[in-house]
């Protein structure tokens, strides 16, 4: 197979069906603009779905366009076909009062401990707990029903989800494992008791069928390779993954024989110069030598980013592309995206 061909995907590979999709990349690669294109492409058609920020970075609110985000579930993002996206930007000083109330009927002291800095405290030297906490709301939205009060109840429901779906944005790739893997973390903390119980009941969530984890790349070496080895600590782990997100993919300004021709050799300086002196441009020679280099960079970049996607294909998982916007993202941008990850497959 030649560097310019694509191998074929597996069919309805982008269709999971899962109702908890953890979104995580290398920093840089517009991870938390694909989680929520994801959640728009999820919710079209009339489904409704919670876009879920936990690193206390605000990037949903700067990707809206909008002040920071309370600790609060608000529908923020229309779909195609009349769905609706809600987003929280999760923190876990918040998560542990919400926790608290749930469990125990204790906001009003949960409150006060909060006051007292005992909550950041808490977090702070149990990190572990911060995990917990974040992921545990994330799961308790995707067990939610409707018309039920929010509460530690499990028990069993006829009424349908709250939510069709819930997109996480979560940490990059380089801790993914870690922060998914809340049993391992809350073991020095808690053996038994209701913190591990709380733990158990988010890994049996993160580890059904219901989770894939999905990972977002560029067209670059390190995101590549951070991705093959994300995906391999998530596989250990016993949680299934999605699909690869290619974000920001450029297409070829040049058909393949030009793309050969620069990359093996650039562009004839001669016969370029000839062109540009003839159209009247001054210093057609020096003008030439550097529209030759650019020409022979591009060709060059297309040919690393081919070898790159071969090797992203070879890890077996379904591959979908967004393509680089420029000039930034907004609503409309997002809502291009959405229509692209719903044109490869992605339903609910």
């Amino acid at each position: 197979m030649s560097e310019g061909e694509h191998r074929p995907q597996p069919p309805g590979g982008a269709s999971t069906k899962a109702r908890l999709h953890i979104v995580t990349g290398k920093g840089g690669t517009g991870k938390t603009t694909v989680a929520a294109a994801l959640a728009q492409a999820l919710a079209s058609g009339g489904g409704r779905v919670l876009l879920v920020e936990v690193e206390g970075r605000q990037g949903l609110a700067t990707l809206l366009g909008v002040p920071p985000l309370p600790y609060e579930e608000r529908e923020m993002i229309s779909a195609p076909g009349g769905g609706t996206v809600c987003v929280l930007a999760a923190d876990a000083e918040s998560a542990l009062l919400e926790y608290l109330e749930m469990f125990y009927g204790m906001r009003r002291a949960g409150q006060a401990l909060n006051r007292l800095g005992a909550v950041d405290f808490a977090t702070t030297i149990a990190p572990g707990l911060r995990d917990v906490l974040l992921t545990g709301k994330a799961t308790e939205a995707v067990r939610r029903r409707r018309g039920a009060r929010r509460r530690a109840s499990d028990a069993p429901s006829t009424e349908p989800f709250h939510y069709d779906a819930v997109v996480m944005d979560a940490p990059p790739t380089g801790r993914i494992a870690q922060f998914l893997n809340v049993n391992s973390e809350v073991a020095g903390l808690a053996r038994a008791g209701p913190i591990r119980n709380h733990a158990d009941r988010v890994m049996e969530v993160i580890r059904s069928g219901g989770t894939r984890v999905h990972f977002v790349s560029v067209l670059e070496e390190m995101p590549a390779q951070e991705t093959r080895d994300g995906i391999a600590e998530i596989s250990a782990l016993g949680i299934r993954v999605g699909v690869v997100l290619v974000n920001m993919v450029r297409p070829p300004l040049l058909d393949e024989p030009g793309l050969v021709a620069a990359a093996d050799g650039g562009p004839d300086l001669h016969a370029l110069s000839a062109g540009l002196k003839e159209a009247g441009l001054d210093d057609p020679e020096e003008l030439a030598a550097a529209l030759a280099g650019e020409v022979r960079a591009h060709a060059l970049r297309v040919r690393l980013e081919r070898r790159v996607r071969i090797g992203l294909e070879d890890l077996g998982r379904p591959l979908l592309e967004l393509p680089l916007l420029e000039g930034g993202v907004d609503r409309a941008a997002l809502d291009l995206l959405a229509r692209r990850l719903i044109d490869q497959g992605v339903r609910r």
